[in-house]
């Protein structure tokens, strides 16, 4: 195997001692080099030519590709962006670059100084402490959805911040459960009163406000589960034949937008949907 073909086994770019350990002499490398296949990169660092920009970027800067970067590299949603995030030791030295955008805080799972992108965990962690709520969430729901990531793991790991805790808090409790439990607080701080689990037209809703107004709390699994989906839509349409008014919110805005829940079902009840349907 040729050098260039080993660095494309390996991201495209590597440490000297990890080419030398894999049984490649220096003149392997530096005959690479001259040959433009491969290129050096900082100090001891060997990487394909043409390279990876994003990695190639990480490891100028002394670290590893981390937060959104890296998550999209994980087959994860991720928002588009302009820069490249890095992970960087503390102690690193100053990092330079209009296009770097540096995550000096540690993850929770350890890592080899010489890895070039970050684990799950610890890119998750820098999502959560980076990017805004929303799309904090979204990123997590991708991995979780994608089964890179179980939610029992999520919820033992000890993070670090009150932002990564607070989406390990939710993801544990995407159950309808916990979703529930989340909507009844929310209706109890705004005085409205919920009768959870009641039987209508052959199953079971999630909750009835008065007589008429009936809420349905789509979990997590909803989004992975077309079927399920099609029969809340055929429920719906069943329960508003019998003069029922259905509102369904999903787990991200009970727990992200607990305003807009709440405006919602007040509007309902100022317009006497509980009441008449």
């Amino acid at each position: 195997m040729h050098l260039d073909e080993w660095l494309a086994s390996r991201e495209g770019v590597a440490h000297t001692s990890e080419i030398y350990a894999a049984g490649f002499s220096r003149h392997a490398v530096d005959t690479a080099v001259a040959r433009g296949r491969a290129q050096r990169v900082r100090r001891s660092w060997i990487a394909l030519q043409p390279g990876d920009d994003e990695l190639l970027a990480a490891v100028t800067a002394g670290g590893r590709l981390t937060c959104v970067s890296a998550a999209r590299r994980l087959g994860l949603w991720a928002p588009a962006h302009d820069v490249r995030h890095v992970a960087v030791a503390a102690g690193a030295g100053t990092t330079r670059g209009t296009d770097i955008r540096v995550h000096w805080s540690r993850g929770p799972a350890p890592v080899h100084r010489r890895q070039t992108i970050d684990p799950l965990i610890n890119v998750l962690h820098h999502v959560a402490r980076c990017q805004e709520p929303a799309v904090a969430l979204a990123i997590w729901e991708s991995a979780l959805n994608r089964r890179l990531i179980g939610a029992e793991v999520l919820e033992r790991v000890a993070w670090q911040g009150a932002r990564a805790r607070r989406l390990a808090g939710v993801a544990s409790s995407l159950s309808d459960s916990g979703l529930e439990t989340e909507f009844l607080l929310l209706m109890r701080s705004i005085g409205v009163v919920v009768r959870q689990q009641v039987q209508l037209d052959g199953r079971r809703v999630d909750a009835l406000i008065g007589r008429r107004l009936v809420v349905q709390l789509d979990g997590f699994a909803h989004h992975s589960d077309p079927a399920s989906r099609r029969r809340d839509i055929e429920a719906d349409a069943r329960l508003r034949l019998r003069g029922y008014t259905v509102l369904r919110f999903d787990y991200h805005q009970v727990f992200f937008m607990p305003d807009l829940v709440a405006d919602i079902v007040r509007a309902s009840i100022a317009q006497r949907l509980h009441i008449d349907g």
